[in-house]
Parts: C-alpha cells; structure tokens; sequence
C-alpha cells in the first residue's frame, strides 16, 4: 500500500507500508535526478512487499520549476547539504510518530544523485542502522568542498556511525572503478564497515526497469537480494561496535578504459 504523505509541512513524499500489522523497520528511500517517479515509487512499493516502511521523500521540494523537464531529464537540480540534513531529519520525525514503525530499526538509501545523503546522515546522526548507496555520493565532485556541498565525503567517511552498502557497475559513465575504489580505501582507511560490490557491464542507472537502455535484469535481481541480505542482516541486529567488516566483490575486465563509457538512456 503507497500513499502520499506530508513528512513536514510544505513537504511531500510517498509512504509505502507492510499489509502484515505490527511495527516494521523502515528505509527513507531517496529519488534519482528525476525527482520522485515511477521508478522511485516502486522501489518503495517493493521494500515494503519485503516488509519495510518506505518513505520516499521528495528532495527537490524547494524547487519552484518545470517539474516535466526534470523527469525527463532535461534539467537538474542540486540539493544542498544543509538543506538535505533538514528534511532528513524531518523524515526521521515523521517515521518515529507512526505506530507501525520501530523507531530504532531506521536506514537510509540514496540513488544517483542522492547517493551523498545516506553517507550525509549517518555521518551527522547517530541512530540509524545502515546506509545505502546505489551509483552515487562518490562522484569527482562529492571529493571536493563546493557552495552547496562544503564537506567533502572524504570527510563525512571518516564520521560514519553505521555500516555501508555500496553498489556500483562496471560501464558507469559517471562513477569510474577508480572512484569506488577510492571509496573502498577510505572506508578502510576509516575502520568503517563495508559492503560493496561492483555489477559487470552494468551502466549507471541499471536499476531503474522504466529505462530499458540502462535496465539491467539480472545485475538488478542480484542487486535487490543483496540489497534486502544487508537490510536484514543490519536491521536486525545492532552492529558490534568492537569489529569491522569488509566486503568487497567486483567483476571489471582486464582493460578498463573510463573515458569511452557512455550515457544510456
């Protein structure tokens, strides 16, 4: 069951819940560059089928602008990380006040362009379990401060207060196997807990099933178990503050030339 919410006054997303009762452990499911579409709405739908309250805020909620153009793609809109913070925090809000969530059992995904907030959150918050980062957060720019963005993730790694999930693939035009890789080290570098795995032939956006150019079935099957074997794992159990774990899986060829990597649509 999906719905439309009001998170926060002015604010708007998508709830998706359980039809079991009792109280469930919940995913603030962020949108890609498109804003919430079909794609992000499903995603929430899915979660919940698996047990989960979805919320799937609407990140872009300041923008006063031609919402058809950007989900078409035709524009974009940046989201700053003070902003960010705040309706991530309203979103926690929001979830904790409903009977059917438990308050403590909280995670948070982000997808292409949101990938940065999970990272974001769990860096300024002590209370989620997991984060989750599909193709995103780590792009060149999220390494260096800018007006919107003033920390980098380099910094934000270093903060993390939960374990990571990060699913990237191969053939992505705008996240290299360099940049995951990087992303590995510092997460290493920091002792923070990881899993991550890198899809063979998977270009950015392979998810998204309403994209049939980037859609990638299996890669994206593989994904989603992946995906609900973290939740689960992190979602059930508090994380034992006294060990780190490492994963990492990837499948790249042996030449791997990033610069003729393209966008699909």
């Amino acid at each position: 069951m999906i719905s439309e919410v009001e998170f926060a006054p002015g604010k708007k997303g998508y709830l998706a819940r359980p039809a079991e009762g009792g109280r469930h452990p919940a995913v603030i499911q962020l949108h890609e560059r498109y804003g919430v579409v079909q794609h992000t709405t499903d995603i929430a739908e899915r979660l919940a089928r698996n047990g989960y309250v979805a919320l799937a805020p609407d990140m872009f909620s300041r923008f006063t602008g031609d919402r058809e153009a950007l989900a078409r793609g035709d524009i974009g809109v940046g989201i700053r990380d003070d902003e960010a913070l705040t309706d991530l925090d309203e979103c926690v809000s929001y979830l904790r006040g409903l009977d059917d969530v438990d308050g403590g059992r909280l995670a948070v995904m982000g997808v292409c362009q949101t990938g940065r907030q999970p990272l974001l959150a769990a860096a300024h918050r002590d209370d989620l379990r997991c984060a989750v980062v599909f193709y995103g957060g780590i792009y060149q720019r999220d390494w260096e401060p800018h007006e919107e963005r003033p920390t980098s993730v380099g910094e934000f790694i270093q903060r993390l207060s939960c374990p990571v999930l990060g699913v990237f693939g191969d053939n992505d035009h705008i996240i290299s196997v360099d940049d995951v890789r990087r992303f590995r080290r510092a997460l290493e570098d920091a002792w923070k807990t990881y899993n991550i795995r890198i899809f063979r032939d998977a270009p950015h956006g392979w998810l998204n099933d309403t994209m049939p150019g980037r859609y990638r079935p299996e890669a994206a099957e593989d994904a989603w178990a992946l995906l609900l074997r973290f939740l689960e794992r992190h979602m059930g159990e508090e994380a034992d503050a006294s060990r780190v774990e490492w994963e990492f899986e990837g499948d790249v060829p042996t030449v791997y030339d990033f610069s003729k990597m393209v966008r699909l649509a």
